[in-house]
């Protein structure tokens, strides 16, 4: 059914200025894009030259169903917090507490605009379902990790969601989810790899995160880490998708400079957990494609891509004592089309006709607005912006969230079994 969007103001990364435009959408795309006022129907919208309409956010990595363990183990480095709070509890996790849990982080992303998101957990089915029922777009793994057979139980489970859910409703892409190179062998790593490219996936994989992670890793006395990608055969994969990168050595970046590799950028985490700050200026300075992500509630301790982005541009400005680095374009193009792209999603992100009807609309009719013009409305977005601005979500033409109403998910229903889940959860018994 189209829908006609009338008198908004339209703005993705890739234009230089805004422009005030009528949209039209016909199914899960946009049909037409055209000056204001020139396109005639009766509008499902009238922004009446006060609303933004954007590409909603790609949150290119997270664990969706970590919701349920958001503030266990606050102020602890990573492999602490890991292993004796948040480990434990995940032993406690199911299939039903997986898709409440990804239930209320579909709820907190719908609301703050993000419409994709990256995800690495476990019980991914129960996700893929949530994912499903909720509406949104979204590229999921299976964390692989050891187990008693070694770990091809877990591979195989990550294979049969590729089987059951890869191209789901246009709304899901799989991709393979080994951990990282300290949790995962080296050899399991290379069979994982080759998994990957024989079944035509992308690798989502945590990378570099910490000063101690490469040292844990059984390859790190024999290789570098850029000759364990090799190796292993991780950088022959469709695509992959890095997470953190904070500890990449500069001069490795080139290598790192490739089509199908994609650093997921997650400031917040690793400032709160004082992992440290990834270069992404210079990152993408030598060509490497940089992302946006939030990771997991339980370590940023929001899903809000409006947060996430303006601290990863003034975190970039500050740490090199530049203004310039990370302009508010640039910071907007990793919360979007950069991570659609790492995701798979050949056309999302970006707000053109034929492309996925993807965007949020946001209230410019706002105190911290005042001032704001087609010219400038980048900077007023990333940095004056935030997710209480956001009217509505629109994934695949779809409204799911609106004015603090969810069109397919019961917030009160999804509110009450998270909590009495989060009790099971966290209980001594």
């Amino acid at each position: 059914m189209p829908k006609l969007y009338k008198n908004v103001v339209l703005w993705d990364a890739e234009r230089e200025s805004a422009s005030l435009c009528d949209v039209l959408t016909e199914g899960a795309e946009i049909a037409k894009i055209a000056p204001a006022g020139t396109l005639d129907g009766e509008a499902a919208f009238d922004g009446r030259g006060g609303t933004a309409m954007l590409p909603g956010f790609v949150n290119a990595h997270g664990h969706a169903a970590m919701t349920m363990l958001r503030g266990l183990g606050e102020e602890l480095p990573l492999m602490e917090w890991l292993q004796k709070k948040i480990w434990p509890v995940e032993n406690k996790l199911d299939a039903e507490t997986a898709y409440i849990g990804a239930q209320l982080a579909l709820m907190e992303m719908l609301s703050t605009g993000t419409t994709c998101f990256a995800d690495m957990y476990f019980f991914m089915d129960s996700v893929a379902e949530a994912v499903l029922a909720g509406g949104m777009r979204a590229g999921l793994s299976r964390g692989i990790v050891p187990s008693q057979d070694g770990g091809r139980e877990r591979l195989d489970e990550n294979l049969k969601l590729a089987r059951d859910y890869d191209g789901a409703n246009g709304l899901i892409h799989v991709q393979l989810g080994p951990h990282a190179p300290y949790t995962v062998p080296t050899a399991f790593m290379t069979e994982i790899a080759a998994a990957a490219k024989e079944n035509g996936l992308g690798v989502q994989l945590h990378w570099l995160e910490t000063k101690s992670d490469w040292p844990l890793s059984d390859g790190s006395k024999t290789m570098n880490p850029e000759e364990y990608l090799e190796k292993t055969g991780m950088t022959g994969v469709k695509h992959l998708l890095l997470a953190h990168c904070v500890w990449m050595e500069k001069e490795k970046f080139p290598f790192y400079a490739r089509p199908n590799i994609t650093v997921a950028h997650n400031p917040k985490s690793n400032w709160k957990l004082g992992s440290g700050t990834a270069p992404v200026c210079a990152m993408a300075e030598a060509g490497i494609a940089v992302s946006l992500g939030t990771d997991g509630a339980s370590s940023n301790n929001r899903l809000d891509m409006w947060d996430e982005m303006r601290f990863a541009s003034l975190a970039q400005k500050g740490a090199n004592l530049d203004p310039t680095l990370l302009s508010a374009r640039d910071a907007f193009r990793m919360a979007t089309v950069a991570g659609a792209r790492a995701l798979g999603f050949e056309k999302t992100g970006l707000l053109r006709e034929g492309w996925t009807a993807d965007f949020m609309l946001v209230d410019l009719d706002k105190p911290h607005y005042v001032g704001w013009d087609l010219e400038n409305l980048p900077g007023c977005i990333v940095y004056a912006g935030s997710s209480a601005d956001v009217k509505a979500t629109v994934v695949a033409g779809e409204t799911l969230y609106e004015n603090g109403s969810f069109t397919r998910l019961d917030k009160e229903k999804i509110t009450a079994q998270a909590n009495a889940a989060r009790k099971r959860l966290t209980s001594q018994a």
